[in-house]
C-alpha cells in the first residue's frame, strides 16, 4: 500500500482531533471506515502510529516522527488548492472567507460586515471544532476564524496565526426543560442538577473534557449522554437531560435557560486570522454583533449587569 495525500490528511485529522470519531466527521467518513484506514497504514508501515485508549487517540512516537513530515505536505498542498481558487477568482472581485464555531452573534456579524464591504464576496464555513477552523486558517482555506476555547482545555494553534480575545471569559449557563425544580430559580447550583443526566456534543473541541472536570470538582458523577445539539435539544425539553449552553442561547416556551452559580464552566471568544490586517477588519463588527446578542437575551443581560461587564458600559 502507498500512501497518498489523504491518508496523510486522515493521520493529522487524527491527531489534531484526538478520537477517530471527530476524525471521521471533520473528515466526512463513517468512523468504521476511517478505523479501517488507519489499520491499512499502520500494516503498511509495520507499527501503530496511535495509542487507542479511553481518552482518544494520542500519536506513538513513531507517529509523531510521521505527523512532523504529513504536516507540512498536507498543509502545503491544502495552500495550494486555496491559493489556485483565489487567483482564479481574482478577476471576480475581493473575497472574505470567515469560519466560525456556532454563535448567536453570527448572523449579526455576517451582516455588518456586507454593510461595511458591499463589494466583498463573504462565505462562511461552521464548523464544531475550533482546532478545525485554526488549521483551516493555517492552511489559506479561511481568512479569519471565531472560536470558543473551553476554559482549562486550550486549543492546538498552528504557528503563525494572529489572535484578537472578544471575551476573556464567558460563562456557559444550562438549559433545562421549563417544568424543571430548578426552572424556578434565577440561579441554579450544580447541586440541583445531581440527579439529571447531561447531553454533550463529544465532537466539540474541549467541550465533554471541561464539563467532566467541573462536574468531578462539585463532587458529581453524572449519566452523561453524547450526541449533537439539536438532538439535545429536543430531549431537553421533556426532561430527559439537561446541558451547558452559550448565555445568548434565547429561551423557549418548553425550555428554560439558567446561569450557574459562580460560573463553573466559562469559554474564552478568540478571532485569528494570518494576519493582523485581516483582523482589524472584520474585529469591530463581530464586537458589536456579540454585544447585540447578550443584550437581546434577558438572562445574560442581567447577568452582565451583575459583573458591571465592560459589554453594558460600552452599549
Amino acid at each position: 500500500m502507498e500512501l497518498e495525500v489523504r491518508h496523510l490528511r486522515a493521520l493529522c485529522a487524527i491527531a489534531d482531533t484526538g478520537s477517530l470519531h471527530k476524525a471521521a466527521r471533520q473528515l466526512g467518513m463513517s468512523q468504521p471506515s476511517l478505523t479501517t484506514q488507519l489499520r491499512r497504514i499502520e500494516n503498511s508501515l509495520g507499527a501503530e502510529l496511535f495509542s487507542r485508549g479511553r481518552t482518544g487517540c494520542r500519536p506513538t512516537p513513531l507517529g509523531r516522527s510521521v505527523l512532523s513530515r504529513a504536516r507540512p505536505l498536507v498543509a502545503g498542498l491544502a495552500a495550494l488548492v486555496s491559493e489556485t481558487k483565489a487567483a482564479a477568482a481574482g478577476a471576480d472581485g475581493p473575497r472574505l472567507r470567515v469560519g466560525s464555531t456556532a454563535s448567536r452573534a453570527l448572523a449579526g456579524w455576517l451582516r455588518r460586515l456586507r454593510l461595511q464591504s458591499p463589494g466583498t464576496e463573504i462565505t462562511l464555513h461552521v464548523d464544531v471544532s475550533a482546532n478545525a477552523l485554526l488549521g483551516m486558517v493555517a492552511a489559506g482555506q479561511l481568512d479569519v476564524a471565531f472560536v470558543h476555547e473551553v476554559e482549562g482545555c486550550p486549543l492546538r494553534v498552528p504557528d503563525g496565526l494572529q489572535r484578537r480575545v472578544l471575551v476573556e471569559r464567558e460563562p456557559q449557563f444550562v438549559s433545562m426543560s421549563s417544568d424543571h425544580p430548578a426552572a424556578a430559580r434565577s440561579v441554579v447550583d450544580l447541586a440541583d442538577l445531581a440527579g439529571d443526566r447531561w447531553i454533550v456534543d463529544p465532537t466539540v473541541d474541549g467541550e465533554w473534557d471541561g464539563l467532566r472536570r467541573v462536574l468531578s470538582g462539585a463532587g458529581l458523577d453524572p449519566l452523561v449522554l453524547h450526541g449533537d445539539y439539536q438532538t439535545a435539544a429536543s430531549l431537553i425539553a421533556i426532561g430527559e437531560a439537561v446541558a451547558p449552553c452559550q448565555p445568548t442561547s434565547g429561551p423557549r416556551e418548553d425550555m428554560a435557560i439558567r446561569p450557574l452559580r459562580g460560573d463553573p464552566l466559562a469559554v474564552r471568544l478568540l478571532l485569528y486570522a494570518r494576519g493582523d490586517a485581516e483582523a482589524a477588519v472584520v474585529y469591530a463588527a463581530l464586537e458589536q454583533a456579540y454585544r447585540e446578542a447578550a443584550l437581546r437575551t434577558a438572562a445574560y443581560r442581567q447577568w452582565l449587569h451583575r459583573h458591571k461587564s465592560p459589554l453594558v458600559r460600552a452599549a
